[in-house]
Parts: C-alpha cells; structure tokens; sequence
C-alpha cells in the first residue's frame, strides 16, 4: 500500500515532478527490465502503460491507488512552486547530461531552496536541498559521474580543477530560461572526495523591508533608534541562516539615501543596491575585512557595513571607523545580543571601548511558522517543556504540525524571525566598563525581552509549535 510505502531516493528519481503530476504516478520499484509505479485508480491505465513503456523503453506494471492518498504522496515527493520553472525531460544524472546541473539549480529555485548540497560518501553520492531551514534529499548520483559534476561546477565559479586537496570558494552568475540570479559556491576536500556546498543568492532588494521582518513594534524603535544615531557599531547576532543579511540589507535600503556616501564590504554580495558602493571580499589577493576597511576610512564614508566581524583584525578597524565618525552596520556570530560584548572582548577589544562604541546589539532567529491549514489543537502539559525552564505564562493549548497538502505535509508553512534588541545606554555601558555581565533586571527594568520571550510568544498565539522553540527555552 502506498499509504505506508516510504520511496527509495534513486526510485523517485527516475521522473520528474511535471511527469508524476501529468500521470499521476509514483515510482514503487525499478530494476534493469521493468519499472512499476501506483497510479490513480481514476487514470486511463492502458493509454498510461503504453506512453510510459514507449517513454522508458522497457516494461512497466502500474498498481492502482486511492486518488487521496496518491494526491497526498505527490505533494511529499514532487514539490512544485506557484511560479513554475519549466524543467527538461530527465532528472536523473548520467555524465553525459548537460542540462541536469542547470535543472537542478532551477529546481531548487522554484522550491525557495537557499542551499544545494552536493555530497559523495565512500559507495554513493546525493544531492540534498534545504528548504525552511531544513535538508530534503533530492537525487542519488553514481559515484562514477559525480567528478564530472564537480569538475562542471568548478569550471562554471572559474576555480581551479585540478586542485582537488584544497577547500576553494567562486561564484556562478546563473541565467537559465528566464532566471536570473547569483550562486556562491563551496567546494570542501572531504574523507571520500569534494564536497559541493551552492548557496543561492537573490538579487532583487525589491521587497525588503525593515517594517516587514519581524521586530515587534517595542523592538522596532530600539532598533531605529540606534541607526539614526550618526556613528557607533550596530552589531547583529546570529547563527549561519538566521536572516541577519536581511536585516542588514533592510537597514542599509532605509538609510540609502542621495546624502550619504554607504560602503560595504561583503562576501558574498547578496542584493544589489542602487546608490551603495558594494565591494565583493577576494582574501585570495589581500582584500579582506580589514584591510578594506583601512581603505573605507580614506573614501569619506559616512556608514560603513561590514558582512561580518569574524577576527580580531576586523573588529579592531570596526571600533577605529566607529570612534572617527562613522556609523558601523555589522553581523557576528553570538547566541545571545548580551554575548556579543563577551564575543568582542575576547577579541581583544578593551571594554572600555566597547561600551563607548557599540550603540545597538541585536540577536535573531528565524522560526517556522505552523501550517494555518493543518495545525492541531491539543491539551498542554508543562511536563513538556525544557526541565530547567520556568514559562512565562500559563499555557492550556497548543497546536502540532499534522502536515497537508498546502504544507507539502511537513506542517510548517513559512518562517518568520524574532529579535533581542538591546540599546546601550548609559547604564548598560557603564556595566561593560566595569566587567558586570549580570544584567538581566537591568535588561527586563527596559522592557527588553530576550530570544526566549519572543518565541514563546508566537508558541503561545499558536503560530508555531514548542519543538520549534525547544532550543530557544533551553538557552533562557
């Protein structure tokens, strides 16, 4: 029964979305002479059987299936965008298939996918894409065939293809049947062979927003506060895919003004903004952070954005530009905004510094939002929660991803961020000076509410499930 019939990748793999959703099958088994599929039991069988044997060229037994539950395993297995991308015939890859690469970034494309991964392990190779924040497997390669992918990848981000031992970084500018768009590629020597990592970027600054993020509105004027300030570091934390550039990018389209001469150094450049001076990071040739910083300070800029402050280097030019004028929009890598003092003093930087420098610090999360189609109302016990955790309100229900059609039956429909904004006053700078790192009543006297506190606030409005959140309430 296909009910409880879980398809092997390589078996799913031998159509494509367009052809199970035009026949309104679903591949059961495959073997060098014969390929059996469930089919609708409403389907023509006989006109289906004698397209699919002319299609594939060798025998294929159809099993007939109730059309809700084909329906449903349709939507699990074959995801199609509202936007479609039209895609060739053959998803498959064989070394001598051109299109599939170019099909494949296609594909994820239409599925709002931000990540190929591309991955050979000692008997086989996958291809798994992430959608919402979490990995899908998508195909299974031969093992004999995924050098040439490779080698094919590398060519088109201009790296180097005999060098198989090193980690190497390029870029892909991707047009393909009407999409435009950029790629940053990852190529990692790995136990088995390269690993290939193609982070999709968008162009388009068309609809960024910062009213439109996620900052609730308390939140918000912190936020806005600290960008009208004239000079200072405004600091975004956060782990790799939270939506920090988004934010960033956000800030810079509100302040892109014909006054202001904006810098940025980036890697890589993921929007395109008309009026910013955007420079792509090449450490392969000595323009790193720092040193373009070091140049940034000689263009007259009045806000400079760093992508990232990953080194003390950098964070050093960072404090220079802020305490000499300049307004610094950056992004660091902290679990909490209050961590992101701790993060910069074991950089070096003396406290002193950064409590007269650091005007605004920001944490943020990206959380998936239940399905407003299938959520499921349940009784609550508080036995569920993290057993350190101690909530903030009495909860009596809460609602489950149970998963449908609209959701492609994962349950969870869309993300949405949520922010720890902390402005540095008087007070909170004088704390950093002295080394008090305690300041949660100071923090909660303000009104600021923690990662924790915004979470739990959409699991409490029913927007989002406690597994969600687990992470959060257990950091609190």
């Amino acid at each position: 029964m296909l009910q409880d019939f879980i398809p092997r990748t390589e078996v799913l793999q031998i159509i494509t979305a367009d052809q199970a959703w035009h026949y309104k099958i679903i591949p059961k088994e495959k073997s060098p002479k014969l390929f059996s599929f469930y089919i609708d039991k409403s389907s023509d069988r006989q006109s289906t059987l004698d397209e699919l044997e002319i299609l594939f060229g060798i025998s294929v037994e159809l099993y007939p299936e109730d059309s809700e539950v084909l329906s449903k395993a349709l939507r699990m297995h074959y995801r199609q965008a509202e936007s479609r991308i039209e895609s060739q015939n053959q998803n498959e890859y064989k070394g001598d298939s051109d299109n599939f690469l170019s099909n494949l970034i296609a594909e994820a494309k239409k599925l709002r996918s931000s990540d190929i991964h591309i991955e050979t392990y000692e008997a086989k190779c996958r291809v798994r894409i992430r959608i919402d924040g979490l990995m899908v497997e998508r195909y299974k390669l031969d093992k004999a065939d995924y050098p040439t992918l490779v080698n094919k990848i590398k060519i088109m981000a201009n790296l180097d293809i005999a060098e198989k031992r090193l980690p190497q970084d390029g870029r892909i500018f991707f047009s393909y049947q009407n999409i435009k768009f950029d790629i940053r590629v990852s190529v990692l020597p790995t136990l088995h062979g390269e690993k290939v990592v193609l982070r999709l970027l968008s162009n388009d600054s068309s609809n960024l927003d910062i009213n439109k993020v996620g900052f609730s509105k308390f939140d918000l004027e912190n936020y806005l506060e600290g960008i009208k300030r004239p000079n200072g570091i405004l600091l975004i934390s956060g782990p790799t895919g939270s939506g920090k550039t988004t934010t960033l990018y956000s800030t810079l389209k509100l302040l892109n003004k014909e006054s202001r001469n904006i810098l940025t150094i980036e890697d890589p450049i993921e929007y395109t903004l008309e009026g910013v001076n955007q420079v792509q990071l090449k450490e392969s040739i000595g323009l790193t952070f720092g040193s373009a910083l070091r140049t940034f300070l000689r263009q007259d800029p009045d806000i400079i954005m760093v992508g990232e402050i990953r080194d003390p280097d950098t964070a050093n030019m960072a404090i220079r530009a802020a305490l000499t004028g300049h307004l610094v929009l950056s992004t660091i890598h902290t679990n909490s905004a209050w961590g992101t003092i701790s993060r910069l003093i074991d950089m070096g930087i003396p406290p002193f510094l950064v409590a007269n420098t650091l005007n605004t610090s920001v944490a943020q999360r990206l959380i998936r939002l239940l399905c407003p189609h299938c959520a499921e109302k349940e009784e609550f016990s508080e036995k569920l929660y993290p057993r350190q955790f101690k909530p903030y309100r009495i909860v009596n229900y809460h609602f489950l991803p149970k998963g449908c059609d609209h959701c492609y039956y994962t349950g969870y429909k869309g993300r949405k961020a949520v922010y720890e904004v902390i402005p540095i006053d008087f007070d909170l700078a004088n704390c950093i000076k002295n080394g008090i790192f305690d300041v949660a009543k100071l923090l909660a006297d303000r009104g600021i509410k923690t990662l924790a506190e915004n979470s739990f606030e959409l699991f409490e409005n029913g927007s989002t499930s406690l597994e969600e959140i687990y992470s959060l309430l257990l950091n609190d």
